[in-house]
């Protein structure tokens, strides 16, 4: 009796053991987010650091010596090209133009008698009214009166100029600075010290650098060329965005040595004078526009122990690989991936802790936020 019941709950147990087996679920795949990877046109942009410089600047100097009678000019304000700036005492120099006149006017006077003379000798040697010798000393005098007149009309020309210059006059157009002299002082013709300074604000220059390393690889991405046009925003110094888009316009043809920078130079119009030379400024440049590129996550990018950048893909049979992959830029949340995924790839982005390469998994597009470029 006692073994039947040992029987009967042997069998019982066996019963519920393989009722328990039979009742435990599969294991199933492990569920990841994907993000599938389209391509876009994107605009590569850089952040640079630069300094404003007027496009035309002008010292003021004298072109002769003398001492200077009045200032003609308002410090600070506007002038015109040609604008009389200082006067100079002219005395000196308007007599020595009336000088000048006056022995244009002796010489001119002697041209008339003397070629007068050597005409009618020219005539009278015909008929041996008088030698060929005195023929030919009146027609050599009257050449000698000539040239002596082109001599002094160059003299006079000369004083003309220089009592010209005795009024100092702006080179240029644009806002001109504080003086150097007042009146009283003495000048002379090519001095060190300058007497004042123009700058046009019309427009402005602003000059960035950047290493000579970056302009090869947009170059290599035929992203910068020699005829660059690209536009330019300004950041002022006091964190506000100047109103007015700039472009690029030229780039140095050699690079610094010390630095291994390269000079940008761009222009900007600057219709309310808000720019001001000397001024530090941030400037993000438009190096150019990526056709087909592709933005992927950055939380779906990891760098292995060299640095390399890493990337899990579920392919077609919803396996996961590893690619490497190479990052360029940074934008907003993505990198602009220049080689190892394309178009239609399912890059890995949530769940990657959990699965490896060569897993099969379960994929789930994850929807991107609407600050995802």
């Amino acid at each position: 009796m006692q073994l039947r019941i040992v029987s009967l709950l042997t069998l019982f147990c066996l019963a519920g053991c393989d009722n328990v087996t039979s009742s435990a679920p599969a294991p199933g795949l492990t569920e990841v987010g994907v993000v599938t990877l389209k391509a876009s046109s994107f605009t590569l942009t850089s952040d640079l650091t630069g300094r404003t410089t007027a496009t035309q600047t002008a010292e003021v100097r004298p072109q002769v010596g003398g001492l200077i009678q009045k200032r003609l000019f308002t410090e600070g304000t506007e002038v015109k090209a040609g604008q009389p700036l200082y006067q100079l005492d002219a005395a000196s120099y308007k007599a020595t133009w009336q000088q000048a006149a006056a022995a244009l006017k002796s010489a001119q006077a002697l041209v008339i008698g003397d070629c007068q003379k050597a005409k009618r000798y020219a005539g009278l040697v015909q008929y041996q009214g008088v030698s060929q010798q005195d023929a030919d000393d009146a027609k050599s005098t009257c050449d000698q009166d000539r040239a002596s007149v082109a001599e002094k009309q160059a003299a006079l020309d000369s004083a003309r100029v220089n009592l010209d210059w005795t009024t100092v006059t702006a080179p240029i157009s644009g806002r001109i600075g504080i003086s150097a002299v007042t009146p009283g002082a003495l000048v002379t013709a090519g001095q060190d010290t300058v007497l004042a300074t123009i700058r046009s604000l019309d427009s402005m220059y602003v000059d960035l650098t950047r290493s000579s390393v970056e302009l090869l690889n947009l170059r290599k991405r035929a992203l910068a060329s020699d005829n660059n046009t690209l536009n330019v925003t300004l950041t002022l110094e006091d964190g506000t965005t100047y109103p007015e888009k700039g472009r690029l316009e030229l780039t140095e043809v050699a690079v610094d040595e010390a630095t291994g920078s390269v000079t940008l130079r761009a222009v900007f119009p600057n219709p309310q004078h808000v720019l001001l030379p000397g001024m530090f400024v941030h400037a993000l440049v438009d190096e150019g526009v990526v056709e087909n590129a592709i933005l992927a996550p950055q939380q779906g990018i990891t760098r292995d122990a060299k640095g390399n950048a890493t990337a899990l893909v579920v392919n077609a049979e919803n396996k996961v690989e590893q690619r490497e992959v190479v990052t360029a830029d940074a934008t907003g949340t993505n990198w602009l991936i220049t080689k190892g995924l394309q178009a239609g790839d399912r890059l890995l982005v949530e769940g990657s802790d959990k699965v490896a390469a060569g897993d099969s998994v379960k994929p789930e597009e994850v929807t991107r936020s609407e600050g995802a470029n």
